[in-house]
């Protein structure tokens, strides 16, 4: 499994998308507000996601 870095665009949760914030030892912290329809779903702005459930879109 490859960890994500600050910066990444990584996908998850059925084609949610965020860029890496921080990484932890589990789980990487996401910004959501990448993505263009953001402010149409009702979503927290950051949210943590567990190594094992993303995939690295862009490095």
């Amino acid at each position: 499994m490859k960890v994500a870095a600050i910066g990444n665009i990584i996908e998850f949760k059925d084609g949610l998308q965020g860029i890496v914030e921080k990484v932890n030892e589990n789980s990487v912290i996401v910004d959501l507000t990448y993505m263009d329809n953001y402010r149409d779903m009702d979503l927290e702005r950051r949210t943590v996601v567990n190594h094992k459930n993303y995939k690295i879109i862009e490095a």
